[in-house]
């Protein structure tokens, strides 16, 4: 599927959030999460990480163990009710090692009033599309 030809603000949104991420701008990632929002990456066995103390902990963590990194959004879909749905592909480089990490993911983004509040990340595109689909369904409400 292509990319939407005129993005709607939780698409741009979404993109600032990764410019900023492959910057390391960690400041600026936060600055788009709610107070209160969850960071789930647990269906990469990476944990659940809610409010922003936490989520800061675990980019901080996460990107301090890699050289480089970088993510390419492949697609990406607004399904409406501030429900996002991506498909990208992280490539990084840890540190002390010359092999290249390449992992392709589907997160869903959750935006209300210009803020992020909650990221699910899965590994099964397929999952994260019903799950994205079915969030938009419901209003796009989340508990976080």
């Amino acid at each position: 599927m292509s990319e939407e030809s005129a993005p709607a603000e939780p698409v741009a949104l979404t993109r600032r959030t990764y410019a900023a991420l492959n910057g390391r701008d960690f400041d600026t990632v936060l600055g788009m999460f709610d107070p209160v929002a969850v960071w789930d990456v647990s269906r990469w066995g990476l944990g659940t990480h809610a409010g922003l103390k936490a989520i800061r902990h675990f980019l901080e963590d996460w990107f301090g163990s890699l050289e480089r990194y970088d993510v390419r959004i492949e697609e990406i879909h607004d399904l409406g009710n501030g429900v996002i749905w991506l498909v990208v592909l992280q490539i990084a480089h840890t540190a002390g090692s010359r092999s290249l990490i390449r992992a392709r993911s589907a997160p869903v983004f959750v935006w209300a009033e210009c803020r992020i509040k909650r990221v699910t990340v899965y590994p099964d595109i397929d999952e994260a599309r019903a799950a994205a689909e079915d969030l938009a369904e419901q209003g796009g409400h989340v508990d976080v």
